[in-house]
């Protein structure tokens, strides 16, 4: 009798195991169901507001880019974001960190420079954007710094880091330090025109952040945001010349519901294709948006800078 009780406890302890490993199994298999689904609306709400805006308010899906980042100028709040954390080629984007180098490392806009006759060769040979200027041209350091950020002009890039550094090398050294102080952890330069080289990336997210540093020097600003200028007076251009910015030629208007488009910097090259970080006023906030990878070419529909007007419409129109 006792090895029979025995028995039948041994049996019962088999048969609780059994179930219990069944249960296990089935919770297991329950779990691995269901978490991509956790998993998905974990990631979809990071990509979105930060802040107290409706989460499905904003949409990215239909832009013409494949990155993006938008975000509250003030606080830096992401409002939303597409593949904003991936690498990409930040093209003359690459000049907004140019410019602000520029401007915090010169103390007289209006001293004079002389840009140098031999960068000239290569610039043309890689068919860079130019803003202008001559081989030997004396202009001022105002007139390079305006050259780099509304006609995007490589010559200025490279005058303005010969005069600050004596070299471009050097100045790409001292572009990347301050990348690294504005914690832009996945951004590197190479050069200081965004001509492609495959060492040379960015994210849209780091952008973003440097465009939100920049905007808060004052002179910085005033150039972002200025629609045209016309430079000073020199031996090649007496009556002296006038740029335009490259993203308020291609809008019709810089209004957008409740708003407008105070500036931004455009990029384009056939690796990066069309790239943008613009900065808008939309019901008394402003905001920065940077789009990246709109396929197209400076010859197509400005697919980039429609990308900015359908966002900033979005804000206006949902908050």
């Amino acid at each position: 009798m006792k090895r029979r009780k025995r028995r039948r406890r041994q049996q019962k302890r088999k048969l609780s195991l059994i179930l219990c490993a069944i249960i296990l199994l089935i919770t297991a298999a329950a779990f691995l169901l269901y978490t991509p689904e956790l998993l998905h609306q974990s990631t979809d709400s990071l990509s979105l507001n930060a802040d107290n805006h409706d989460s499905n308010a904003l949409d990215l899906t239909a832009l013409n880019s494949s990155y993006a980042i938008l975000v509250k100028a003030d606080t830096g709040d992401i409002l939303a974001e597409r593949n904003s954390t991936e690498q990409l080629y930040p093209a003359s984007l690459t000049k907004i960190m140019t410019a602000l180098v520029a401007v915090e490392n010169i103390t007289d806009l209006d001293q004079w420079s002389q840009l140098p006759a031999d960068i000239f060769p290569d610039l043309y040979e890689q068919n860079a954007s130019m803003a202008g200027f001559q081989p030997g041209e004396e202009v001022t350091l105002r007139d390079l710094l305006y050259g780099i950020l509304l006609p995007s002009g490589a010559e200025c890039c490279l005058a303005i880091a010969d005069y600050i550094a004596s070299s471009e090398s050097a100045y790409v050294d001292m572009m990347n330090q301050k990348a690294s102080e504005l914690g832009m952890a996945n951004t590197h330069f190479c050069n200081t025109t965004g001509l492609h080289d495959n060492s040379h990336y960015s994210t849209a997210e780091d952008l973003a952040v440097l465009v939100k540093y920049a905007v808060n020097n004052s002179q910085f600003r005033e150039v972002f945001t200025s629609s045209s200028y016309t430079t000073s007076t020199s031996s090649l251009h007496p009556e002296g010349f006038t740029f335009y910015s490259r993203l308020f030629s291609s809008l019709d208007s810089p209004a957008v519901s409740n708003g407008e488009i105070l500036g931004g910097k455009t990029g384009y090259t056939q690796e990066a294709q069309l790239c943008l970080a613009s900065l808008a006023a939309v019901n008394g906030s402003e905001y920065i948006l940077v789009t990246a990878y709109a396929e197209g070419s400076t010859q197509t529909e400005p697919f980039h800078v429609q990308d900015a007007v359908n966002v900033y419409n979005q804000i206006g129109s949902a908050y």
